[in-house]
């Protein structure tokens, strides 16, 4: 895998496309500084996944966005293609079939980020994947970045591990490590969770077994209601057409009287139109008569204004007067005080500017001794420097021998735990079997595909079950609380009406009143109706007259008297004429009542003469001496109050409460019509819910079956498929690798001792060394501290002088400001004077023209004209209201027709309304006969056949309904769900095996992993440490190097680089120079080149700290490396550029703007050659 091009478009500084192709294998970039060459090597990294904008040198992930120049606007979005060459298929994963790769980036300005493989859109992961193992990435060891070279030598242990994992390609089995660890979590999860379900499974299982019991008996009783129900709309329904037609004709006669009431209207308003016709021509002339007489009024005002202006104006000008003359008087008070001042000021001035010149040349003489004294100060801090440096060397020394010290004794004990614990490893290895990996491979792919296919399936229906079975639940309890109404409020409607039968039917007159052929008459009290709270006051006061029954002529009840009723009784007739109310401020209880004959309210008009209402008794009390004869206040208890006694109500006959109780029944029929209605919907939507719920539950309960098979499948194929991986991978190299380890292990004892006894010789005589030159430093230091001493008395002094210089001058520059203030003030003064003098003068003049004799002669003739029109206004007003009068009297006739009209329209109306609920309500049971399919021609052979009454029907509605209510909350799918949860107890105890067993077998998986990792990675630390040791003296011209683990378990350990070029004896990296670093560094990244070429090397800058001998020897390395790898570097070095194939040149001629310029160079030599 080589890379062949790079592509760019809005990439930083390149706001153009460009693309530059790669075709050798050594490709130098050159240019001036900041011209944008290491934004190439930003564009690699960032292509390859990098997500820190730091590591880009920008703030934010925006930066790397065209942001503008001077000629061009911001770009959009960024653009980076990387076209590889992968004839080797070296390339991971479905991407190894391809010869050439483009991976591509493209970021827009609102944060969308997109990768791109070959132009299908990919994750950053698939990306990653393409390159894992291959030393490519945003961080990888093959992209050397500005000025990290030397960073990679001085990371941490941990951080220089990183590297060596890559070239031992461990990165893959990193991550297979991260999914297995991620599987078996998502295992031991999923295990919990199914526990939790089968806990609540096995609650619930008893449970259901009741409520289909329940459910059982339900769906009897529903069938048997419904059929009832049924019964009872078809009844209904056919009574309701008969008082359709009987009220019908009732509304026809009462139209009829209306329309001859109405032309006796007629006459009377033509009456009216001709009076109010003669009220309108008197009120057009009283408003014109009122309008002259606002003018005179308006006349006067303006006049009398105008005198009061005057008198006013007069007096502001002579006040405007006298402050002009206070004014004039205070500035030139102020104009002495300024003469005086002014000369006292020329006097401070000149003394100011004496002493300020004196100050400045004592100042100036003074700073002239300080170089001196500053040079004396420099000397002794030099001195002092120069053997404290002595000092810190001579502690480093001892410092770092302590180290390597400590750092052999370690090394030492881990090189005995290391050699005894792999000699035990070299008798235990075998050798694994890899017959299966190929076949085992393609399996694992199908069943990961089908895998994924089953848990999208099994996560839509997981979340759809849940709120499907929510949904059930509430429809449930809405069904129920509906039904539970409709019962209690039909078991009420039902009571009530048997009361109210028993009331009727039983008693002393019910014989009586058959026996004269009354009995089928209605009494008085069905006709009344009364604001609810008031029942008792009426009752108390018609009491037997209550029952009363109606007749055309009260003469005809005479027959009656030789055989009188048995108990009170009474009978009426309507009579034509209301009564008024005597007590205009007492309520009377006849305006309660909600009557709409008129014969029957001029009727309680007259039984409730003298009856009037009181909402409590302390008020009846409060009014009782404003009663006469035979008058009584009632309260709602239906307690009497008359002038001179209280009589306390009680129910006292068999009629007590008819009233209340009708109005009752009233209400309770309308709720219980709406309540039958809800119910009915409520249970429709409960049929619908369950239906739903029960038929997702089927489906969840197959796609989880095939969801666990699945993934036990893929789980089984993947665990075989890896240990049979690692065993291939292991088998053949790991005995070779204990032998070079132990080899190598007694090698470095050796090395160890002799450095210890070095180190021991040394130690003595930099002790020595370090006791002198800390007391010859401690003697320079006092020398420092006198010499500064000195140094700081002398600027002391040569400050205060300079104060002193600069207080004076502050002081003449402050006088002379002043100075300059009081000349304006002076001027202003005088300017002042001057105005006041001109405002005084046009006042006076103004004063003489103010005169208000013309206006008070002409105020009294306007006076005389507004008392004529006065008089005017008067007549005319007497004969509007006379008119007035007239027009109220004829419009009170008219309305007194009108309201003789409202009782005949309020019949019509009322029987219009009852001919229309008659009508509304058979079409209402016809609709609800035919929304329940319902054949009519059985239902109505069922009823005569079972000789079905009315009456009857609802009380068994009701008898079932509170069967179904007692209950209590059904589950109608508990049959269909008792089968259900059965059979998934029996697939989650199935499933609770798979997944203890799959458990096991992750965690074999991770173990192996472990087991080859650490074998993969103990390998590479040897190569890379050998050619690592062989590459240093090849860069430094001799020395020697090496790598050292930091811990006993390599998985976890850090790699510690020791470094020490020819002629030194450092102990730690940190003692060497930049350059020293860098080369350091560069062996480091070629070792593990050596060991693991990645496909191109990108270096920026990194011969920047080197001289002419060390970059000539990494130009013959690096051209050296350049068979096996591709190199990109960017260098301003000259010998560097010289082993360049290919030159790229980088050029900002626009500013802000990078383009691109190729050169290659044999065909540039070539030319060169041929001319």
């Amino acid at each position: 895998m080589r890379l062949n091009s790079i592509k760019l478009s809005g990439f930083k500084s390149f706001a153009e496309p460009t693309n530059f192709q790669l075709p050798g294998q050594l490709v130098g970039v050159v240019g001036p500084n900041g011209c944008g060459k290491s934004n190439i090597m930003d564009a690699v990294r960032w292509v390859l996944g990098e997500s820190k904008a730091s590591e880009l040198r920008g703030e934010s992930m925006q930066d790397v966005i065209f942001n503008g120049s001077g000629l061009r606007k911001p770009a959009s979005r960024a653009s980076v293609e990387l076209v590889f060459s992968n004839e080797d298929a070296r390339a991971g994963g479905q991407w190894n079939q391809f010869t050439e790769i483009a991976v591509k980036r493209v970021l827009t300005r609102d944060g969308t980020s997109s990768y791109f493989i070959n132009n299908q859109p990919v994750r950053r992961r698939d990306v990653q994947d393409v390159f894992l193992g291959t030393g490519l990435g945003p961080r990888a060891y093959a992209i050397i970045g500005q000025g990290t070279i030397s960073r990679i030598i001085e990371s941490k242990p941990e951080e220089l591990r990183m590297f060596l994992e890559e070239a031992a390609g461990v990165s893959k089995y990193k991550e297979r490590r991260r999914e297995t660890e991620n599987r078996l979590r998502d295992t031991r999860e999923n295990l919990t969770r199914v526990e939790d379900i089968l806990r609540e499974l096995n609650n619930n299982l008893d449970k259901l077994e009741k409520q289909a019991e329940v459910a059982a008996t339900y769906r009897g009783l529903q069938d048997s209601g419904t059929l009832k129900l049924h019964q009872l709309w078809f009844l209904k329904h056919r009574d309701a057409s008969g008082e359709q037609e009987r009220v019908k004709k009732e509304a026809s006669d009462a139209t009829i009287a209306l329309e001859a009431r109405l032309a006796e209207l007629r006459h009377v308003e033509a009456e009216l139109e001709t009076v109010r016709q003669a009220h309108y021509a008197a009120g057009d002339e009283l408003h014109a008569a009122q309008g002259r007489m606002a003018e005179a009024a308006l006349e006067v005002s303006r006049l009398e204004e105008r005198i009061r202006y005057v008198v006013e104006g007069r007096q502001r000008v002579e006040q405007r007067l006298i402050e002009l003359k206070t004014q004039t008087e205070s500035w030139e008070e102020r104009q002495a005080q300024a003469d005086e001042e002014l000369e006292n000021i020329a006097i401070q001035i000149a003394t100011a500017e004496e002493q300020s010149e004196i100050m400045a040349a004592q100042a100036e003489e003074q700073a002239m001794n300080l170089p001196n004294q500053e040079d004396a100060v420099r000397a002794a801090q030099a001195k002092a420097n120069e053997q404290r440096t002595l000092v810190t060397q001579v502690q480093q020394q001892i410092q770092v021998l302590a180290a390597d010290s400590r750092n052999i004794d370690e090394q030492s004990r881990q090189l005995r735990g290391r050699r005894e614990r792999l000699a035990t490893e070299r008798q235990g290895l075998a050798t694994p079997d890899t017959a299966k990996l190929q076949d085992l491979q393609q399996q694992t792919a199908a069943a990961s595909e089908a895998q994924e296919m089953a848990d999208a399936r099994l996560h839509e229906l997981t979340e759809e079950v849940p709120a499907l079975d929510e949904a059930r639940k509430a429809k449930q309890a809405d069904a129920n609380t509906q039904l539970a109404r409709q019962s209690d409020l039909s078991a009420r409607l039902e009571a009530l009406r048997a009361l109210q039968e028993k009331v009727q039917t039983e008693g002393k007159l019910k014989p009586w009143l058959a026996k004269h052929g009354l009995d089928g008459l209605q009494g008085l009290w069905t006709k009344l109706h009364i604001e609810t709270g008031w029942e008792n006051a009426l009752e108390a006061a018609l009491r037997e007259r209550m029952g009363a029954l109606a007749v055309g002529r009260l003469e005809t009840v005479r027959a009656f008297a030789a055989d009188a009723p048995p108990a009170r009784f009474a009978f009426y007739t309507a009579p034509e004429a209301a009564i008024a109310n005597t007590h205009e401020t007492l309520s009377k209880l006849s305006d309660l009542l909600r009557l709409n004959d008129a014969g029957l309210k001029a009727l309680m008009n007259d039984w409730l003469e003298g009856v009037y209402t009181a909402a409590h008794i302390d008020e009846a009390l409060a009014n009782r001496a404003r009663l006469t004869h035979g008058e009584v206040i009632m309260t709602r208890e239906g307690h009497a109050v008359s002038q001179f006694a209280v009589s306390f109500y009680a129910p006292d006959s068999e009629q007590a409460g008819l009233l209340a109780r009708a109005q009752e029944i009233e209400n309770l029929e309308r709720e219980v019509r709406a309540q039958s209605f809800i119910a009915e919907d409520a249970k429709s939507a409960l049929i619908r819910a369950e239906a739903a719920y029960t038929e997702a539950s089927q489906r969840l309960v197959g796609v989880r079956r095939e969801a666990t098979e699945v993934q036990t499948r893929a789980h089984q194929l993947q665990v075989e498929l890896l240990r049979l991986t690692q065993q291939a991978e292991a088998s053949s190299t790991r005995r070779k690798q204990l032998e070079d380890e132990l080899f190598e292990i007694d090698a470095q004892a050796e090395g160890l001792a002799e450095r210890r006894a070095t180190g021991e010789g040394r130690f003595e005589e930099l002790d020595i060394q370090l006791g002198n030159t800390q007391e010859r430093h401690a003697e320079l230091e006092d020398a420092v501290i006198a010499a500064e001493r000195r140094l700081t008395d002398a600027r002391e002094q040569q400050r205060a002088l300079e104060r002193k210089a600069q207080e004076a001058q502050f002081s003449a520059r402050a006088l002379a400001a002043r100075r300059g203030e009081l000349q304006r003030a002076l001027e202003t003064a005088a300017q002042q004077m001057a105005t006041n003098a001109q405002t005084a003068e046009a006042l006076q003049q103004e004063l003489t023209t103010l005169n208000d004799a013309a206006a008070q002669a002409g105020l009294q003739d306007a006076l005389a004209v507004k008392l004529d029109r006065e008089t005017a206004l008067a007549a005319t007003r007497s004969s509007y209201d006379d008119l007035t009068l007239r027009l109220k009297r004829a419009d009170e006739q008219r309305m007194e027709f009108e309201r003789s009209l409202e009782p005949l329209r309020a019949s019509i109306t009322k029987l219009q309304l009852e001919e229309q609920a008659a009508q509304l309500g058979g079409a209402q049971y016809m609709e609800q006969l035919t929304a329940a399919e319902v054949d009519l021609e059985a239902l109505a052979k069922s009823i005569e056949e079972g000789s079905v009454k009315l009456y009857g029907l609802q009380g068994e509605i009701d008898r079932i309904n509170r069967e179904i209510a007692a209950l209590g909350a059904v589950n109608l799918a508990a049959l269909d769900e008792l089968t259900a949860a059965r059979e998934r107890k029996h697939f989650l105890d199935s499933q609770t095996a798979d997944l203890t067993d799959a458990m096991k077998t992750l965690e074999d998986a991770i173990h192996k992993i472990d087991l080859e990792t650490r074998d993969l990675l103990g390998n590479t630390f040897r190569q890379v440490n050998e050619h690592f040791g062989r590459m240093f003296p090849i860069l430094f011209g001799g020395g020697n190097a090496r790598l050292q683990m930091t811990g006993d378990e390599i998985l976890d350990a850090g790699v510690q680089v020791i470094a020490q070029p020819p002629g030194k004896k450092n102990s730690s990296i940190h003692l060497l120079s930049g350059g020293e670093k860098a080369l350091t560094a560069i062996a480091l990244v070629f070792a593990i080149f050596q060991l693991n070429p990645a496909p191109f090397c990108l270096l920026d800058e990194v011969d920047a700290p080197l001289d002419d001998a060390n970059t000539e020897r990494y130009a013959k390395l690096v051209s050296q490396m350049s068979e096996s790898t591709q190199f990109l570097f960017i260098s301003h070095n000259k010998i560097a550029m010289e082993m360049a194939k290919q030159l790229i040149g980088v050029t900002m001629q626009e500013q802000g703007v990078s383009r691109i310029v190729a050169v290659d160079m044999d065909a540039a030599l070539s030319l060169a050659e041929a001319a």
